[in-house]
């Protein structure tokens, strides 16, 4: 007897594939992070996977969509690359240097809610009272989370650059609802030239300020498959699932990232985490749940993978 499986069950399960391969994205910067610097680290796998996605933009149908791009199309998708690839990639892996992996899954879960905020005033999209409730209930959790809030010098640089990336990503969430909210440019189009610009920013910023060491073998292996397996290959399948799963249902999935990092950095990592840290964080992805529930036109929010 075949097993027959529903287009929306094939949907969900090939986003929650994507979520673990996110997930996995934490720990294999961990390990990289030893031997390579955070933003030369973060701008090889970025311009490694805007080279694999690059030839895809010069199909007849993309070509037309580009010749199509105004000076004010190319200002916002140089922009959109700046913040979401060079500014948000870059403070994450930095992030990553001195905080543990939970802690900066964590933190990036406050983009819903600045998106939400940023929304109101740049797109005229008002939050619902579910949502504010959410954000109250997804404080209250990372209140939880650090109490009582006792930081060394690392750590409290940690977050700081992490707030800095918060801000960067939920600017990038607005701008790129601004620039695919009219439909006149298809997600690879604007993938592959923000990424382009964006990617190349950070790899010249990071080899300018940590240099460009010397490159083990399994260090190398992992660049690739960050690059080409967790970004080029899970954003492809992550935007085909889009057009099944609703706003809702993707927010719900890309919530699990937070406990597929826990274990994984439990597992891998050796990074503990208190019955406490997981009442907070728990707590916090329910808020952060809450605050993506609207309808099908909600911002798709994005953490940094």
């Amino acid at each position: 007897m075949t097993l027959q499986i529903s287009k929306h069950l094939k949907a969900i399960l090939l986003a929650l594939l994507v979520t673990f391969l996110w997930s996995t994205s934490f720990i294999l910067i961990k390990w990289g992070l030893a031997e390579i610097p955070p933003l030369t680290y973060a701008g090889l796998r970025y311009s490694l996977a805007f080279l694999c996605l690059f030839p895809f933009a010069f199909n007849r149908k993309n070509k037309a969509v580009i010749k199509t791009l105004t000076k004010n199309d190319w200002f916002k998708l140089i922009l959109y690359g700046l913040l979401f690839i060079a500014f948000t990639q870059g403070t994450m892996f930095m992030g990553l240097q001195l905080l543990p992996a939970v802690t900066v899954s964590l933190w990036l879960n406050f983009t819903p809610i600045i998106v939400a905020i940023m929304a109101i005033f740049f797109l005229r999209e008002y939050p619902t009272v579910l949502q504010w409730g959410g954000a109250i209930l997804f404080i209250v959790g990372i209140l939880i989370y650090f109490f009582p809030i006792s930081l060394n010098e690392s750590q409290g640089l940690g977050l700081i650059i992490m707030t800095i990336g918060v801000f960067a990503n939920s600017s990038s969430s607005v701008l790129g609802r601004d620039i695919n909210r009219s439909g006149r440019m298809n997600p690879l189009v604007v993938t592959v030239i923000s990424m382009g610009f964006g990617s190349i920013v950070l790899l010249a910023a990071g080899i300018i300020i940590q240099g460009l060491p010397p490159i083990s073998t399994q260090n190398l292996l992992y660049l690739l498959w960050l690059a080409v397996i967790n970004t080029a290959f899970a954003f492809v399948i992550w935007n085909h699932t889009l057009r099944t799963l609703t706003a809702m249902e993707s927010s719900i999935i890309n919530g699990t990232m937070l406990i597929q990092i826990a274990i994984l950095a439990w597992i891998f990592l050796g990074e503990g985490i208190s019955l406490q840290e997981v009442t907070g964080m728990a707590i916090a992805v329910v808020g952060a749940v809450l605050v993506q529930l609207k309808n099908s036109s909600t911002l798709t929010f994005r953490k940094n993978k």
